[in-house]
Order: C-alpha cells, then structure tokens, then sequence
C-alpha cells in the first residue's frame, strides 16, 4: 500500500476525479481548497487579488497495483496543460487500520 497525495489547480479536479475511478480507486480525502506555489515554475496559487487561482490537494491510500496506472494518468494530464500546475507523490505507508 502505497499514500498518493496529489496538489492540483482546481481546473483539473473533474480529471482527477475520472483518473480515480479509471485505477477503480474509492477511498480519497479531498481538500477543494488548498493555496502553495510550485518549487520550480508557474504561476502561485494564492486565491487572492493578486494570484486569484486556487489548488485542490487529494490523499489516497491505494494498492501498490494502483499506483503505478495512476501516476501515469497525471503525468499525462500535466503533460497536457502544463501551465496549470500539477503535482503527484508516492509514499511509503508503514502502517494502517
């Protein structure tokens, strides 16, 4: 098992959605509205005056047969809209209940 976190501008969150469901993936914690800036390129996502974007951030335990055909579905999609601004980790899980 394997914790997925992804960080996403909220244009994105109908595909993200449909990449969960394609990997059959149900269980997720959602926050719909998260602020940060990348640590490399982009626009910040501040949802205020001057930067008004906003990020979703998703958390998802998943088997590690997921993983895989999951993460491949975000890089296509930040692939795809690169100026959006997406951002997917795979942890280790140690431990769950």
């Amino acid at each position: 098992m394997k914790a997925v976190f992804v960080s996403y501008d909220q244009a994105h969150a109908d595909d993200v959605m449909r990449a969960l469901g394609h990997v059959q993936q149900r269980g997720f914690t959602l926050w719909e509205q998260t602020q940060g800036r990348g640590s490399v390129n982009g626009d910040p996502h501040l949802n205020n005056h001057a930067w008004p974007s906003n990020n979703a951030s998703l958390l998802s335990f998943m088997d590690d047969a997921k993983v895989k055909p999951f993460m491949d579905l975000m890089r296509k999609l930040d692939a795809d809209h690169p100026l959006l601004g997406l951002r997917a980790f795979v942890l280790p899980v140690e431990e769950a209940m």
